[in-house]
């Protein structure tokens, strides 16, 4: 399927949307092997979304962190001194939250407990993780116009560290967050992967102490050089691997083959990527390639569809597939801003 593109493409809305539709159609699929789901589901090419289009926690956090930067935002220039607490308090809400009930994952469960206290949010930060819970969820801070590169950084760096504090996490976030800006204002795919590792190399020395503070202290890195550099070179390492598989890897083979199961940060980034890289012209075939996967694939396939989202606009979901996506409001009105 090839998609026209219009203008505006309205890319925001599309990234959003996309996140969320890979996320549903992943949930039923995750923590199933691929000959499993295509017993249950059939070809993974002709893959349905649920009825109910119910997501889970990757689009609540997503819209938690959406939250966060508008009422940041709403203050002011954004700075870490804005951001800190109403995200912090978003990521509380989250957990209280009745709807708190779609298996999240227990690196946000143990933060958000702490975060609950008056305790320094570094304090809470699990340090020693790399979920991918830190960059599921990080999207909309390539999607908010205006902003500079530091403050795109900064925040998506932030949001992680509020709960997984492992350099790594905070690379990737980083990382994906910067790759669903470049694919919104246009870059073409087939150069994304080369413009993400010369990124990921420039940055592989810089520790953001003014958003982060003195987090690094809290691991046993003898400085925040080596604290920043041990993250970055673990997304090199990972990009590295997609640079080499993205023109030859068989789309009939798990994703997961060539980069990873998808639970830690920088492998998300990469599968995810990949899959949308296998059909960055065919939306729907790469979310259910992504869904179709034997790892964490409600967030391979959210992150596979921020991506494609980013790249083709609204106009790359089916109004049937769009109009059936749980949180379809919430969604349309952070895709409405920030498309203005």
């Amino acid at each position: 399927m090839n998609l026209t593109r219009t203008a505006p493409k309205q890319a925001a809305t599309g990234s959003l949307i996309g996140l969320a539709l890979g996320d549903a159609l992943g949930r039923p699929t995750e923590f199933s092997d691929v000959p499993r789901i295509i017993s249950w589901y059939g070809p993974w090419r002709e893959m349905k979304l649920p009825e109910n289009g119910r997501v889970t926690d990757d689009t609540q956090m997503t819209l938690a962190f959406a939250r966060g930067i508008r009422t940041a935002m709403d203050r002011g220039v954004l700075a870490p001194e804005r951001l800190v607490q109403p995200l912090r308090e978003e990521y509380v809400d989250w957990y209280r939250s009745p709807e708190n009930n779609r298996a999240p994952g227990n690196t946000c469960l143990a933060a958000c407990r702490l975060l609950m206290t008056d305790m320094p949010w570094q304090d809470a930060s699990q340090i020693h993780s790399k979920g991918c819970g830190a960059n599921m969820r990080v999207a909309p801070i390539g999607l908010v116009p205006g902003i500079g590169e530091e403050q795109r950084a900064g925040a998506a760096q932030l949001q992680s560290a509020l709960t997984h504090g492992h350099p790594t996490a905070l690379a990737a976030s980083d990382l994906t967050a910067r790759a669903v800006y470049l694919l919104a204002q246009g870059v073409d795919p087939t150069g994304l992967v080369g413009q993400l590792r010369s990124y990921a190399y420039e940055n592989r020395s810089r520790y953001h102490e003014h958003w982060l503070g003195d987090l690094w202290t809290r691991s046993q890195d003898p400085s925040a050089l080596h604290f920043v550099q041990r993250g970055w070179d673990e997304c090199l390492a990972v990009l590295e691997r997609l640079d080499a598989v993205q023109r030859t890897a068989d789309p009939e083979l798990d994703p997961c083959e060539y980069t990873g199961d998808g639970w830690i940060a920088e492998e998300a980034l990469a599968t995810g990527l990949l899959c949308f890289l296998l059909f960055p012209d065919e939306p729907l075939t790469a979310l259910r390639r992504a869904a179709c996967t034997r790892g964490d694939s409600d967030s391979i396939a959210a992150l596979a569809g921020a991506f494609a989202g980013a790249h083709l606009g609204a106009d790359a979901w089916p109004k049937q597939w769009a109009e059936r996506v749980e949180y379809r409001s919430d969604l349309l009105t952070f895709g409405a801003l920030w498309d203005a």
